[in-house]
């Protein structure tokens, strides 16, 4: 509120008894949003679409943020219906030196945790990118925020309007797609400031090259999260060991992973396995090389995000960048990519072959040779079939 910035109506701080909350429902209207003081990701945030439902609603997210976080304490806030998840990268020195990195949009989600994110965020006006910068940087320097952070907005593409929603205190898992856009790597210049140098220098020795406010880069970088979940099965966790790990190469491609065949994938920790993230001079090319690289993406053992994510990138609204929170909300019903359109049981063939053929060779000793007669037919037939699908 001091930095000026527009939030979304609500309490101004944690409700302390069930009638105060109440009668803050009454004021701020329905539908409304009960959410952890002490929380974020949307653990046990609950949604209100009337005042009959609210005493429940209220004792249920009081419950699971006391369990999660260990404070009960909750606030409330209108809900914003179909809006889009836009974020701004912000550095500060902790002494009122602020820098507006880029943003993102992060507008794919699954209970309201993140699945696919982007940079820059597709389709906000000059005017209105250069707004977010400057309240992002405005509500930095307004905390004294040192280091890295993430700012981040409910944006209505109707209004042309965005309104606060909270600052993130800590390198995202997104922050993959602002480093390739922008040139600056955020772990080196977390360490240059944590060592002492001061913020611009470290930045600069990061890789950063000052921009206007709102500035748009000549890159676009998206990212998809693949975790160990089953999207048809209600998002439930999925757990194992990973058999075969082939993981997309080739330029224009990141992987940042924790893959590898053997690991256990358990449920005490977060699900995420590897983030994917392709980049280029345009969005559609950027969107074209993250298929080619979530095609080649082969885990076995555990069920995966992967099949979601192929379908995600060919679905004709994301590709327009004409998405909302409630995207997969409104369209994911289990619609798998179909056979024919992923080439994946192809690709998954030949990581099959191969590993068959690494441990044959390794069973006959270092004078075994590299070729191995009675796999490569199918190892060629099975490239074919990944070259003619994809």
């Amino acid at each position: 509120m001091e930095a000026g910035a527009r939030l979304v109506p609500g309490t101004p701080g944690p409700v302390e008894t069930e009638a105060a909350a109440i009668t803050a429902a009454t004021r701020i209207g329905y539908p409304l949003l009960i959410k952890a003081a002490a929380g974020g990701g949307g653990k046990g945030m609950q949604v209100v679409c009337d005042a009959d439902g609210f005493a429940d609603a209220l004792a249920s997210a009081q419950r699971i943020a006391l369990a999660a976080f260990g404070d009960g304490q909750v606030y409330l806030e209108r809900l914003v219906e179909r809006p889009r998840h836009v974020e701004v990268q912000i550095f500060g020195d902790g002494h009122g030196d602020v820098a507006a990195i880029g943003d993102r949009d992060c507008s794919i989600q699954r209970r309201y945790q993140k699945v696919i994110e982007e940079a820059p965020a597709p389709d906000l006006g000059p005017d209105v990118r250069a707004r977010l910068h400057a309240d992002a940087a405005a509500i930095g320097r307004a905390a004294g925020y040192s280091g890295a952070g993430t700012v981040e907005f409910l944006y209505d593409p109707a209004a042309r309007d965005a309104y606060f929603l909270e600052v993130n205190a800590r390198l995202q898992v997104e922050h993959p797609v602002t480093e390739i856009v922008s040139g600056v790597d955020l772990v080196h210049a977390q360490l240059r400031l944590a060592s002492g140098t001061p913020m611009r220098e470290a930045l600069t020795l990061a890789g950063w090259i000052p921009v206007a406010p709102g500035h748009v880069p000549p890159l676009v970088a998206i990212e998809a999260r693949i975790c160990a979940e089953d999207p048809d099965a209600g998002w439930a966790p999925s757990a194992g060991r990973l058999g075969v790990v082939r993981e997309p190469s080739g330029p224009w491609v990141r992987i940042d992973s924790a893959c590898e065949p053997g690991l256990e994938v358990g449920i005490d920790y977060d699900s995420l396995l590897a983030k994917i993230v392709a980049w280029g001079p345009t969005r559609s090319l950027a969107l074209a090389r993250l298929r080619r690289a979530l095609d080649e993406h082969v885990v076995t053992g555990v069920a995966t995000t992967l099949p979601l994510h192929r379908w995600i990138v060919r679905h004709p609204e994301f590709a327009a960048g004409a998405v909302s929170t409630a995207f997969l909300d409104d369209n994911w019903r289990g619609a798998s990519v179909a056979p024919n359109d992923d080439p994946s049981g192809a690709i998954a063939a030949v990581a099959v072959v191969r590993a068959a053929r690494d441990a044959t060779l390794a069973n006959r000793g270092p004078s075994a040779s590299s070729s191995v007669s009675d796999v490569t037919p199918w190892h060629l037939a099975a490239r074919r079939e990944a070259i003619r699908v994809g």
